[in-house]
């Protein structure tokens, strides 16, 4: 079975959003059809949402592609970026600080305490309590794991800078949107406010960003 965001799925999330607000429906006339953008390695999906926090896209890219040529065929897997000295680690381009958020990702991956085949069956709060308790993943990192990851339909990344400048911008606001004007302006989006969240993002050219 497809998921939400492929073939019809997507063409029904669409529809809605462009039925449900007519800002919106003018962001995606003039974006077009979003194809699905979707991570199935959920492992490096966090590595690299550590690594990238509070990071251009481009510093981002090279620290993360240092970190892949760690391994020795692909990607470094859990027990390879444990065993990995910590100067190897900051010679990538890691902080001491996200040196030690990715060991501690590492070792809760391989101790259980992150569960990673149970994440498809528990609801979003559940997902985010999950994720959070690695040192240096917060709610925004979590929400970019449901989206790009677990391709859960509905999600607003209420902390999201790119979304809230993108919201100013559409609807002509004179400051940039705070956490509980953007739920309400988003509430004619659901039950695909992850759908929305990405045609703000393109309308601005943006990659997700959170805030400082």
């Amino acid at each position: 079975m497809s998921a939400w965001y492929e073939g019809a799925g997507l063409d029904a999330a669409i529809v809605h959003l462009r039925a449900a607000d007519a800002v919106l429906d003018g962001i995606v006339a003039r974006v077009g059809r979003l194809e699905p953008t979707h991570e199935d390695d959920l492992w490096w999906a966090l590595v690299d949402a550590i690594a990238s926090q509070q990071l251009s896209v481009k510093a981002a890219a090279t620290i993360v592609g240092r970190l892949e040529r760690l391994g020795a065929d692909g990607r470094p897997g859990p027990e390879a970026l444990l065993a990995t000295p910590d100067e190897a680690l900051r010679a990538c381009g890691l902080s001491r600080a996200k040196a030690v958020y990715v060991k501690d990702l590492a070792a809760k991956w391989l101790d259980g305490t992150l569960a990673p085949a149970e994440l498809p069956e528990l609801d979003d709060e559940a997902v985010i309590a999950h994720l959070t308790a690695v040192k240096g993943v917060g709610r925004w990192t979590a929400e970019m794991i449901l989206i790009f990851v677990l391709g859960r339909p509905d999600v607003l990344p209420v902390d999201d800078l790119g979304v809230r400048n993108a919201v100013q911008r559409a609807y002509g606001l004179a400051e940039r949107p705070g956490k509980d004007e953007l739920t309400r302006l988003g509430e004619p989006w659901r039950p695909y406010r992850s759908l929305a969240s990405r045609y703000l993002w393109k309308s601005l050219g943006n990659t997700p960003s959170v805030v400082e």
